[in-house]
């Protein structure tokens, strides 16, 4: 079932004659048997489609996988074209955010956060927005949400291939072992964007926004199966 979502999951952003318009993974394979989304398999391609209508594929090596629902569609670096936010997962070094884009007109790895260090750890997107207001967009992603559980917060570095950190926060999480999806995300009631995840223990849907002192968290009520965060997101709680 994942398989068949993440192939049909293209994900739609405007853009500029040759900019990236879609994103999906392609390729499945059994080669990282993690199985923290429900099955043992990941995906060893990425596949944009254009403005243009011309389609690009970048293959990861063997010791690499996609570790995801699905690619996500954000422009990082203000240029008004998007990139594309995905979950690597190295056969040794588990997982890390890294993001792609078009170099030279080709499809390649802009950036990258560390990988987690260890084999079949997992990092879990929760989204990208602008979070503090500042006109940069910053991505959001749980450290191990099954273990570390730790919000973390990077924005598009100044220099060649960063992604800089920004804050951080433990006791959160946005996703439970087995479960083919990525629970909460980001949402804008009119006071700005807040990060929707569940507390660690998964008894409450949190809404945590990015100020100058770093992350702040709230509770928003419970997460009644997937009721609580289908609330949350649209600005019910």
């Amino acid at each position: 079932m994942r398989a068949a979502a993440v192939a049909l999951a293209l994900l739609a952003a405007p853009a500029t004659a040759g900019s990236i318009a879609e994103a999906r993974y392609g390729e499945p394979t059994g080669r990282y048997p993690h199985a923290v989304l429900g099955d043992a398999i990941e995906y060893g391609a990425l596949t944009v489609t254009l403005a243009t209508g011309a389609r690009q594929t970048a293959r990861l090596p063997e010791i690499l996988v996609f570790e995801d629902t699905a690619p996500r569609l954000a422009d990082l670096d203000g240029d008004g074209a998007p990139e594309v936010i995905v979950v690597e997962s190295h056969a040794d070094l588990g997982g890390r955010v890294a993001v792609w884009g078009l170099v030279e007109g080709r499809l390649a790895r802009r950036a990258a956060t560390p990988h987690i260090g260890t084999r079949f750890r997992w990092i879990a997107p929760a989204g990208a927005a602008d979070l503090d207001g500042d006109g940069a967009v910053e991505i959001a992603a749980v450290d191990r949400p099954h273990l570390a559980k730790i919000l973390r917060v990077w924005r598009f570095g100044t220099g060649p291939d960063r992604l800089d950190p920004v804050a951080e926060a433990p006791g959160l999480s946005n996703h439970r072992i087995g479960e083919p999806f990525i629970s909460g995300g980001i949402r804008d009631c009119g006071a700005g964007p807040e990060i929707v995840t569940a507390d660690a223990g998964w008894t409450q849907v949190m809404a945590t926004r990015l100020g100058p002192g770093g992350l702040a968290s709230r509770p928003l009520g419970p997460v009644d199966g997937s009721d609580g965060f289908t609330r949350a997101l649209a600005c019910g709680g």
